[in-house]
């Protein structure tokens, strides 16, 4: 066992940059989908599993917010209160709260017992399009068209900080494990690094091509930031160092801004969605493709992994805006 390289529970190799390291020994998945979710009747543009991974929201380009259950496939609760289409949505760490981002120009913050609007959080000049908790769930973080990020007290219902952060259109935001830093991206194709105390951009990273950027998020560790970009690339980067340690390719994202993310429950892999209509899943250390999921009809915008089980949602837009529940039956007998 001693020559086997083992990845730390966060989940990211230490040696990413690729230095020394053994080929993958995880076992390739096999995901099948188990659930077709039909309720939303326009593009779905966001997934994200509460934080006991028992339910899943959804946001679509219908105004509406749906929670289902994710072991049976029900659909529980509507939520309708956004006068036009919502981009995206974020559970509080409790999982009592949903924040969600509206082209409204509002954040609204749901209380999921009550089945009510806790909160309307207005100062955004044009569409919301990316919303996240940071780990208290003190904070919010949001961006938009306006081309700012904004940091929102979550008990008042206030806006503490307003960065002036791109030249274009705000895609995504975060707050990275322990709340310290914010990432953003943008259509300008930066990626950005916030002290999320003081405000102050701590580094920009930017690929020499400078395609625009749809998704950023931080590793489960922190030390590592997953991009998204419109040339139909996924690249892993080491921040502290600004040097891109791995890319991820195969998918097709040349138009839409597309969600990738961590897979962590069982093996390691990045989770992205396609304009071909299918879900694609790579080896994080290889990089090799490990899977393709089809069964949507149009292209997939929104993935999400569940916290503690090897499932995935995925979601699609106007031509098929179902929601598929994919669960890995790789490990059973």
């Amino acid at each position: 066992m001693a020559d086997n390289y083992t990845l730390p529970p966060t989940g990211i190799p230490q040696a990413i940059s690729g230095e020394g390291l053994k080929p993958s020994s995880q076992i390739k998945p096999n995901y099948r989908a188990k659930y077709a979710l039909s309720g939303h009747t326009m593009a779905v543009s966001s997934l994200k599993f509460s934080p006991s991974g028992a339910l899943l929201a959804s946001a679509a380009a219908d105004k509406q917010i749906k929670i289902w259950d994710v072991y049976t496939g029900e659909i529980l609760k509507t939520f309708s209160g956004h006068r036009e289409g919502v981009n995206d949505i974020a559970w509080s760490s409790d999982g009592e709260y949903l924040a969600s981002a509206s082209d409204d120009k509002t954040i609204m913050l749901w209380n999921i017992e009550l089945n009510a609007v806790a909160k309307t959080l207005h100062g955004h000049t044009n569409f919301v399009f990316c919303v996240n908790f940071n780990p208290r769930s003190n904070l919010l973080v949001s961006g938009g068209y306006d081309e700012t990020v904004r940091v929102w007290d979550v008990a008042r219902g206030t806006s503490m900080k307003v960065l002036p952060a791109h030249s274009d259109p705000v895609t995504a935001v975060g707050f990275s494990h322990d709340g310290t830093l914010i990432v953003s991206c943008a259509m300008d194709g930066l990626i950005r690094i916030w002290d999320a105390e003081s405000g102050q951009c701590l580094k920009t990273l930017v690929d020499d091509d400078n395609p625009i950027c749809s998704h950023v998020t931080f590793s489960p560790n922190s030390k590592y930031i997953l991009a998204a970009t419109q040339d139909s690339t996924i690249r892993l980067w080491n921040y502290q160092n600004s040097r891109c340690v791995k890319t991820y390719k195969g998918h097709t994202n040349r138009t839409y801004c597309l969600f990738a993310c961590f897979s962590t429950t069982t093996g390691h892999c990045i989770v992205s969605g396609s304009e071909d209509c299918k879900v694609y899943l790579w080896d994080l250390q290889t990089r090799e493709p490990l899977q393709v999921l089809e069964g949507h009809r149009d292209t997939v915008l929104a993935v999400a992994t569940h916290p503690e089980r090897a499932v995935i949602a995925s979601a699609s837009m106007e031509k098929d805006p179902t929601i598929r529940l994919w669960f890995n039956d790789a490990n059973e007998a």
